[in-house]
């Protein structure tokens, strides 16, 4: 992959021809032009389908055809999912397929014609001039079992976030018509409390009935034993609920409707992470990832999902650019600005990384000391924050080099505070 612009810039010569798509859900329209910025033939309009698509490269070959080219470079915004399809169509022909910035294209858009206007067709020919003049980058789109795995987590991140509502919807059912419940037990997902909440979920059920007839429910689907005392407390509590005793009858319906998805989630949580493991057993170097004390399936899984291939990359700073954790600053004369990092690039990635550091800043003994050596040294002390993004870039690296070399995990190589990096020769 080529980094650097004029790398990028070089890649253009008078055979290449350049075309700047711009992406929506049902239409997209396309510009093409040479490595000058001379326009080349009339927009082209297509669909959204396999026609549209053909009709593209169609055209595409055409403009070639005439002009004399002899490759073809396209380019195009990341709106949203709606280029992934016809970026895999190019990809399948054996066409390069590059992105360009949203906000590069917004900021610039005024450069040809001194006007704010803004349409599909000015918007291709605008990424095109882009491209030209080596504003894009390559996407790293994922393949095979890497693509697997970055859907499986996509999968399972929902799934989470579902089941999170329904847990906060419990909570709330039960604040409002039994508050109490959470004085007996401990924890509502326990099973005992489950059976509670299936069986006879309102104070007004519970009163209705003696000890031994409660416990004896909960002894059918509870193998730990369940004695009298707990269900005479629960009884104590349903006596004295404050609990609301108005539309009852369909708060118990809401309540079984909960109850039921909640244990639909957690069983399609269960499998996704089966599914996951399974997949993660099969790259090269994850188990070694996974070594370090402190990370987990949910970690190395989410870092591969998110990065693909290692060995797509030579240098653990790409990775650390596409994190979002490379630095800016707003300098200018005199006046030096603070430092900052600059939150491009995939916020999951940054995210995962930064979750995963607090705890190992907590229980990792390597990590414990780095971030203190950070935060009380005597030259240029971090704070804490900024301690914890360092070590985000150092476990990056750590990552990077377990992954491609394939080593477990060896507390001595990063027991130092003073070393920079990992030293195990990544080349």
């Amino acid at each position: 992959m080529n980094y650097k612009q004029n790398q990028r810039i070089e890649q253009m010569n008078e055979f290449t021809l350049v075309v700047g798509v711009d992406i929506a859900k049902h239409k997209h329209v396309a510009r093409a032009q040479d490595y000058r910025g001379i326009e080349i033939g009339k927009p082209c309009t297509f669909d959204n389908s396999r026609f549209g698509f053909t009709h593209l490269w169609k055209w595409t070959r055409s403009l070639m055809d005439a002009h004399c080219k002899t490759h073809v470079l396209f380019g195009m915004e990341p709106t949203g999912h709606y280029w992934m399809p016809l970026a895999q169509f190019l990809r399948h022909e054996g066409v390069p397929v590059v992105l360009v910035n949203p906000l590069h294209v917004k900021r610039s858009k005024e450069l040809d014609d001194n006007s704010p206007t803004k349409n599909d067709v000015k918007d291709a020919r605008v990424i095109a001039q882009l491209m030209k003049d080596g504003r894009y980058s390559e996407p790293q789109i994922p393949q095979g079992i890497y693509a697997e795995l970055r859907v499986g987590m996509n999968i399972r991140e929902q799934l989470s976030k579902d089941l999170l509502q329904v847990k906060g919807r419990i909570h709330s059912w039960l604040d409002r018509y039994f508050p109490e419940f959470l004085t007996v037990f401990k924890d509502w997902e326990g099973k005992a409390a489950q059976s509670t909440l299936r069986h006879f979920p309102l104070p007004e059920d519970i009163v209705q009935r003696d000890a031994e007839g409660i416990v004896q429910v909960w002894r059918v689907e509870v193998k730990r034993a369940v004695g009298i005392k707990k269900a005479s407390q629960l009884i104590e509590v349903a006596q004295k609920s404050i609990g609301l005793q108005s539309g009852v009858r369909m708060a118990r319906q809401g309540l079984q409707a909960l109850l039921s998805q909640h244990k639909l989630l957690c069983g399609q949580l269960e499998a996704c992470m089966q599914q996951i493991e399974c997949l993660i057993q099969e790259i090269p170097g994850s188990a070694q990832m996974m070594t370090i004390p402190g990370v987990g399936l949910v970690t190395g899984a989410g870092f591969l999902a998110e990065v693909g291939d290692l060995m797509g990359y030579s240098h653990p700073r790409q990775i650390q650019k596409l994190a979002g954790f490379n630095l800016k600053e707003n300098s200018s004369g005199k006046h030096k600005g603070r430092t900052r990092i600059t939150k491009r690039g995939r916020p999951k990635l940054r995210a995962l990384l930064f979750k995963c550091v607090m705890p190992l800043v907590a229980k990792n003994q390597q990590f414990k000391a780095l971030h203190h050596e950070f935060t009380t040294r005597a030259v240029n002390p971090l704070r804490k924050k900024q301690s914890l993004i360092a070590l985000c870039c150092k476990l990056i690296r750590i990552f990077f080099a377990l992954g491609r070399k394939q080593q477990p995990y060896d507390a001595t190589l990063v027991s130092n505070p003073s070393q920079h990096a990992l030293k195990i020769n990544v080349a």
